[in-house]
């Protein structure tokens, strides 16, 4: 039975979950995560730019991400495997300014997650897994920014008991060295 676009709206503005259009058959299945014409028939205005993968161990927290300036809206799907996907609202206008959303993603799912400028991202990989990332801006080195996973002003509930605990992250040191969240807005203010 094929599966058509389904958009869910979150409590975050511009934020959606998004089941993308699957067709099964005998051979395995057709999947479709983006039409520009489905989307904007579903009053969302959204171009590509640049479409990049990650492959990632269990374990990996990649977190949390964002471009500083030409911010980068993303659609992001887990195309095998499993994560554990947040979006954290940095609007400082926002009325979920600081709010933070989770999603299971999981390969077979064919969910994605729409995340729009302002907007933090970041994933725990609970199973090996890759990742889709549709890019509405392209990547700028010089404008790569984040905060630590794990910030308590916005405390986000990674669920560490599924990779076996804390002790088992996997963080690159990057991810290491980002700012927290009041530390960033010294630096360069709120979006």
């Amino acid at each position: 039975m094929n599966q058509n676009f389904e958009f869910v709206e979150t409590e975050i503005s511009g934020a959606y979950l998004i089941k993308v259009f699957n067709a099964p058959d005998i051979r395995g299945c057709f999947t479709k995560d983006y039409s520009q014409e489905i989307f904007k028939k579903n009053g969302i205005n959204y171009n590509l730019a640049e479409v990049f993968y990650t492959t990632s161990h269990k374990g990996v927290i990649r977190a949390l991400h964002f471009q500083r300036v030409k911010q980068q809206p993303k659609l992001v799907r887990c195309i095998y495997g499993h994560i554990y996907d947040v979006v954290v609202d940095l609007r400082k206008d926002s009325q979920t300014f600081k709010k933070w959303l989770a999603f299971n993603l999981k390969g077979d799912s064919y969910t994605e997650v729409l995340i729009p400028a302002g907007c933090a991202h970041g994933y725990l990989v609970l199973e090996e897994s890759i990742v889709s990332y549709k890019c509405a801006e392209k990547f700028y080195g010089e404008y790569d920014g984040g905060i630590r996973w794990n910030d308590p002003d916005i405390n986000v509930e990674w669920p560490l008991a599924k990779i076996s605990g804390g002790e088992k992250l996997i963080l690159a040191d990057k991810d290491k060295e980002l700012p927290y969240l009041k530390e960033f807005i010294n630096e360069f203010g709120a979006f």
